[in-house]
């Protein structure tokens, strides 16, 4: 990889493969794998990782959102593609691009049917959400049986899976909460089985899901962070590639004298004579203001430095006076050696929330060879 001379973002579509491939090899054959390829795959680029996982063998896809999943069929995906919380006024248009819904209440299951059954569908693919803990979205259990009249008296609609969504599966010392929910998961699916005298796809494991509880991996296994390299354990950090390289450069260097001030506010007055760097990377591309006044920093020449101040919309400035650099250089916020969970833990939050803001306005350069 060639240094950065303006802010990109590289995704590496080799270390998806070979964390699609780890994340494989801990499933049966017959597991199927589903791609969760929702927000922009994680803040990556959809369509790209989307056509890559394909590529790979990937059963099935996710999105949160219809058009998220009409974006992909226009660029030609054809794998099945769940959408996890269609809205009521997008199913027209999810039929039309053959997506098939996740439907989670009485109000979903009635408004989808209406249009599958004003489309003239037959047997249109379906994946009934059952609340185990979550306390998000699903269906409870005493709403079984009127969900299985439904089906039995439509042939518009066929239930496809079945499943649910670990609550903290990710948190060993709430390993007594996870199991209650993958035996009450599997009182569900039981019971409604009984029902419909069919076995739809059963799943409720996502990636720490499959790293932790290899028992409920069932006909199917979700992964999202995973597949971008976070395995939400230290265990297996050297396991799991991140994906994602967000660089920039030093725009400016300053020298900055004793009880001056960087940055809006006076956010920082330095008690010492420092040297700073203006990097053109801001809250405005998903380095919020969180990371700022020495919470979060960025590597340069391999060497961290801390960001300074307060973090503008389009900048930050970082604190470079132990480190030898010019303008020009290569700065990185975040790579497959300095970790995005590093960075984000840090500031009190989480890799989800700082790889999904990285804005579009970033240049992505797919990395596939």
């Amino acid at each position: 990889m060639s240094e950065a001379s303006q802010t990109v973002l590289e995704i590496n579509l080799n270390s998806l493969s070979d964390n699609y491939h780890f994340l494989k090899s801990k499933l049966s054959e017959k597991t199927k794998f589903l791609g969760v390829v929702k927000a922009g795959a994680y803040g990556n680029d959809a369509i790209s990782v989307a056509q890559k996982l394909q590529f790979l063998g990937a059963d099935y896809l996710a999105v949160a959102y219809t058009q998220e999943g009409i974006n992909l069929r226009k660029a030609g995906i054809y794998l099945p593609i769940m959408v996890l919380h269609p809205q009521k006024a997008n199913f027209d248009e999810l039929v039309k691009f053959q997506l098939e819904p996740t439907l989670y209440n009485d109000y979903s299951l009635k408004h989808f049917l209406e249009v599958a059954s004003k489309n003239n569908c037959s047997n249109y693919p379906i994946h009934i959400k059952f609340n185990s803990g979550l306390n998000r979205l699903g269906f409870k259990f005493n709403a079984i049986n009127n969900i299985c009249s439904i089906l039995a008296n439509n042939k518009s609609i066929k239930v496809e899976s079945i499943l649910s969504h670990l609550a903290a599966s990710e948190d060993l010392n709430e390993k007594e909460f996870t199991l209650k929910q993958i035996n009450d998961f599997n009182i569900i699916y039981d019971h409604m089985t009984s029902i419909i005298s069919y076995s739809p796809i059963k799943h409720i494991c996502n990636t720490s899901g499959i790293l932790n509880y290899p028992e409920a991996h069932f006909d199917m296994v979700r992964s999202g962070i995973g597949i971008y390299g976070f395995g939400n354990s230290k265990e297996y950090k050297t396991k799991l590639k991140p994906i994602t390289s967000l660089k920039s450069v030093i725009s400016q260097k300053h020298i900055i004298k004793a009880g001056e001030s960087i940055g809006y506010n006076r956010a920082f007055i330095t008690d010492k004579d420092i040297s700073s760097a203006t990097i053109p990377v801001g809250h405005a591309d998903g380095i919020s203001r969180i990371y700022g006044n020495n919470k979060g920093f960025v590597y340069i020449k391999s060497q961290k430095a801390p960001i300074i101040g307060n973090v503008c919309m389009d900048m930050i400035m970082v604190d470079v006076s132990n480190i030898n650099c010019n303008e020009g250089d290569e700065v990185i916020l975040f790579d497959s050696q300095f970790s995005a969970a590093e960075l984000s833990e840090n500031a009190g939050t989480i890799s989800y929330e700082l790889i999904t803001s990285i804005s579009q306005r970033i240049n992505r350069i797919i990395i596939d060879n």
